[in-house]
């Protein structure tokens, strides 16, 4: 049995089957985890979701902001944006059900035997891994209750940019939302800059890429993301290993056996559709 991370498909199904192809994937023995952002930007968002759900207790999935935005928009409390490729989804059959199952899937994803996290956009350097996984419940309850319509109202935004622990309602899950799902940058006390959005040498000054400052998860407890194209794949550490190698915008998709951390890589042949 082998488990596999893979980083950010954004609809790019067609790469995903190559790739699966290429590391002989086995669905009776082996599981299959992706780090977010399943839809969104590429040709096959749809398939892309319908496939991935079809798999499931043989996957593990993290929510990515690109879902979360997909989900805000059918609850009527997002816009399409310019890029977006989701009206598949939003005017298919399946809806509901797609749907309901994406807003039951988790913000993070832990396994003890493996000792690997995994969430869309990293682990803060303020948090500790039991904090991490309680944090993430708790926007987790928020989406799967009665009441996801009022955590989707107030999901967007910047603000509160650094976490406290006295944050409290819909400003703590926003917080909460943005460092699971959209951080790249941030300052030694762990303020976020959710502007800047390329490389590593593009951040403002007094902040760095989350992943150079200390962390208080134990370094031998890998962590495994997605969301930042621009890093290439390459975060320099051995234990924090960065999976989204843009294979949306041209790139390859990327994907690490957790057993022994032996990446395979596909280059993506497909071209991305524009609205």
């Amino acid at each position: 049995m082998a488990t596999y991370v893979i980083g950010d498909l954004q609809g790019c199904l067609e790469p995903l089957e190559r790739l699966l192809k290429h590391i002989q994937y086995q669905p009776e023995h082996d599981q299959l985890w992706f780090a977010g952002d399943l839809i969104n930007r590429g040709p096959e968002s749809l398939d892309t979701l319908r496939f991935i759900k079809s798999l499931g207790d043989k996957t593990k999935v993290v929510l990515g902001n690109h879902d979360l935005h997909l989900l805000a928009v059918s609850y009527g409390h997002g816009t399409l944006k310019k890029g977006d490729t989701l009206t598949d989804i939003l005017m298919a059959s399946d809806r509901d059900d797609l749907m309901d199952w994406l807003r039951h899937q988790p913000l993070c994803h832990y396994d003890a035997e493996l000792n690997v996290i995994m969430t869309h956009a990293g682990v803060p350097p303020c948090w500790t891994l039991d904090q991490t996984l309680a944090l993430a419940k708790e926007v987790e309850g928020k989406l799967q209750s009665d009441t996801v319509d009022e955590y989707f109202s107030a999901m967007y935004g910047n603000s509160p940019s650094k976490w406290q622990d006295d944050l409290v309602g819909l400003d703590r899950l926003r917080t909460i939302t943005n460092y699971l799902t959209r951080m790249r940058f941030c300052n030694q006390n762990s303020k976020l800059d959710l502007k800047s959005k390329e490389g590593i040498n593009t951040a403002s000054k007094g902040f760095a890429p989350w992943f150079s400052y200390p962390s208080q998860v134990p370094e031998d407890c890998h962590i495994v993301f997605g969301h930042w194209a621009a890093l290439e794949g390459k975060t320099q550490l051995k234990h924090i290993h960065a999976l989204d190698t843009g294979c949306v915008w041209g790139g390859s998709l990327t994907a690490l056996r957790l057993e022994d951390k032996e990446r395979f890589s596909m280059p993506c042949t497909i071209n991305r559709k524009t609205p």
